[in-house]
């Protein structure tokens, strides 16, 4: 085979797959469309998820400085977003063209195989392997590999040629995106709406402003190019009164409402993941965010699987556990839109919700909703309040130990942190010492904060999430790091 998983997009969600199986050793091969990227950056910043998920890998620093901020909304209601606590504050302002610029630098160290100007023309699932025709500048030829990711964008190649099914409504309007240089507009937050129709105004690094316009009653159309400045000028207008002629677009790009779920992220070798699986309103920028958690999920598992690690099972934890954070995604990104793309019939809505968002427990589940913290996943069960969700970043201090739980997660690997220098634990886990690392050290106060309070142990998955906890699992150990790790390797016997 020429690779044991090929990755048909390169964006931010194709990209972290990549990094992810190259971190675990495993070969891939990236094909993308475009000969190059195109600068554009319909995605701004990243969740306080994706924060994590980037510190976990070592990746924050590559981003340079960060501005950060608890400010959030709902359909644009506002929320606090700083209600989360022991949380990362959101990223703001980071165009998804830098996303894309540090991801491919990090899966170029790792050693992926990125070839751009690679159209994907057909697939075949083949069993034992999957064949992929591709067409690129040396003409069509066909590439095998053992798995196959689509995350090529809402209107993947790959969902459509694998037979995926991916139901759900259809556009009902057209907005515009555009970055624009030379303007002076005082801000607006999305939502703000008009009789006419929703616009936003919010200043970029560098001097640009970018623009959102929804002008009622406009048809959404299939588009082959990119709208033109004088669509969004004189839509501008017609909502707003001002005239926006004299900017300078540096680019702009349409989009709709349509909302749809593939009903399956697995079907045999092939996967989805990012708009791949799922498109809705860009309410909240919650799209890239998901699409890189998808890939955060499937990477460590898919690795585990091609190296005989784990058993093929695993691979459907992966549909299990992501399938109904997309519908979630869903249900949020539609209610935002009724929110923020109503007319005045939805003002008394914003306004009882505005109300609702006064009291800490509907802003912590709005804020955890839209940051992707509420996520929990089935790991079997327990009552300790972290089992299934993620470890929130947590200093440790042992004898000859000072890290942090983001650090021992740069290499991808599990951990089971031992709080209370346990050898039985260490003992019960030594046949899991090649993928899973030990690590015998106390949270250091108040990082970790009350969520460890009276914990002795956690395993952690290399996804960051807890698999695993004492006192308070339903399963024992051994169970658990077989279900997560495959089964453990005969250790040498104790003298």
């Amino acid at each position: 085979m020429d690779a044991s998983v090929i990755v048909v997009g390169a964006g931010p969600t194709g990209l972290m797959l990549a990094g992810e199986l190259r971190l675990a050793g495993v070969d891939v091969i990236v094909l993308e469309k475009l000969a190059k990227p195109t600068g554009e950056s319909r995605g701004l910043g990243f969740t306080t998820r994706t924060m994590e998920v980037f510190d976990q890998r070592g990746l924050l620093s590559r981003f340079g400085d960060i501005d950060t901020s608890n400010a959030g909304h709902f359909g644009g209601v506002p929320v606090d977003f700083g209600i989360l606590e022991g949380a990362p504050q959101a990223a703001k302002s980071i165009p998804q063209s830098q996303t894309e610029a540090v991801l491919e630098s990090w899966v170029k160290e790792l050693g992926a195989d990125l070839r751009r100007g690679y159209e994907v023309r057909s697939i075949t699932d083949e069993g034992s392997r999957v064949a992929v025709e591709v067409r690129g500048p040396d003409g069509d030829r066909t590439l095998h590999a053992a798995y196959l990711a689509g995350c090529d964008g809402g209107r993947s190649t790959v969902r459509k040629a694998a037979g995926f099914a991916f139901p759900g409504t259809a556009a009902g309007l057209e907005m515009f995106l555009a970055d624009v240089e030379g303007l002076d507009l005082d801000p607006r937050m999305i939502g703000e709406t008009f009789d006419g129709g929703m616009v936003m105004v919010g200043p970029l690094p560098g001097g640009a402003t970018r623009l959102i316009l929804c002008e009622r009653g406009t048809p959404p159309r299939r588009r082959t190019e990119p709208p033109s400045y004088d669509e969004v000028v004189d839509g501008w207008k017609r909502v707003t009164g001002q005239d926006i002629s004299h900017g300078r677009p540096l680019w702009i790009s349409s989009f709709g409402d349509a909302t749809r779920l593939a009903t399956e992220y697995r079907r045999g070798r092939v996967f989805l993941g990012g708009d791949s699986a799922h498109i809705h309103l860009p309410a909240g920028g919650q799209g890239m965010n998901t699409g890189i958690q998808d890939a955060f999920n499937l990477g460590w598992k898919l690795a585990a699987v091609i190296q005989g690690r784990a058993g093929a099972g695993l691979l459907d934890t992966y549909h299990d556990e992501r399938h109904k954070v997309g519908r979630r995604l869903l249900m949020n990104t539609r209610a935002q839109g009724l929110l923020i793309l109503g007319g005045a019939e939805v003002q008394p809505l914003r306004d009882v919700l505005a109300e609702l968002v006064r009291h800490d427990v509907v802003s912590r589940h709005l804020a955890g909703m839209v940051s992707g913290l509420e996520i929990t996943y089935d790991v079997g069960g327990g009552t300790h309040p972290l089992l299934g969700r993620r470890l929130p970043a947590t200093d440790l201090v042992g004898e000859d130990t000072k890290t942090s739980s983001n650090r021992l997660l740069h290499g991808g690997r599990g951990v089971l942190l031992d709080f209370e220098d346990n050898p039985v634990l260490r003992s019960r886990a030594a046949g899991w010492a090649d993928r899973v690392d030990v690590v015998t050290a106390a949270p250091h106060e108040p990082a970790g904060g009350s969520a460890l309070e009276g914990t002795a142990a956690v395993l952690v998955r290399p996804d960051g999430y807890v698999a695993w906890a004492a006192p308070g699992s339903h399963q024992d150990l051994p169970t658990s790091l077989e279900r997560w790790f495959g089964a453990p390797r005969p250790t040498a016997p104790t003298l």
